[in-house]
């Protein structure tokens, strides 16, 4: 499975992809950022972050995207860059019919370093010996990219079986016949 994560934000988008499957040894295919300038004006910034994100996926050619899910932060600014960012990168990979996934930060902490609230430093530390790289990936946007991915790559299996069964269960609850109720008025 290839994926390309990405850590959404306005002035630095962080992406990078990973291949591998659960269980067994990952690989980092590439990473890196789109950079945008703060002092553009907020369309050609989008702009600028769309045609970044095409780039990744003609290059690399990912079977999924994972996005970090835009949470609530006390900087009404800084969460509305990163929305839109996110949607960018949602839009880029529906356009061509790649599956995304949403990811919370605390979700990819735990999955990378097993405690949702690991600081930066220990993801980049952990991302850094789970794809065996020589140092850590710079800066912490392009590591949170990576951890993106290897977390979807790691749950994506058990993703997969929950929806399953619970399709599964939906197609054999038995369902209730609906009763046409006569329509309330007053008798002529």
């Amino acid at each position: 499975m290839r994926v390309l994560g990405v850590d959404p934000g306005l002035t630095r988008c962080g992406v990078g992809v990973v291949e591998g499957v659960a269980g067994r040894p990952l690989t980092m295919i590439g990473v890196g950022v789109v950079r945008t300038p703060a002092d553009a004006d907020l369309g050609h910034r989008l702009v600028a972050v769309e045609q970044g994100i095409e780039r990744w996926l003609d290059e690399h050619r990912p079977e999924f995207v994972a996005v970090e899910r835009v949470f609530s932060q006390h900087n009404v600014r800084t969460v509305m860059g990163t929305a839109q960012a996110s949607a960018v990168a949602i839009l880029c990979a529906s356009r061509r019919g790649i599956p995304v996934a949403l990811h919370t930060p605390s979700e990819v902490k735990a999955a990378v370093t097993g405690s949702g609230r690991a600081d930066k430093a220990q993801v980049g530390a952990m991302v850094t010996r789970l794809l065996r790289l020589a140092a850590p990936p710079r800066p912490a946007d392009a590591a949170d990219a990576l951890a993106l991915a290897i977390c979807h790559i790691w749950r994506a299996p058990a993703q997969n079986r929950l929806q399953q069964a619970a399709a599964l269960h939906a197609s054999r609850s038995p369902r209730r016949p609906q009763t046409a109720h006569p329509p309330k008025g007053r008798p002529a």
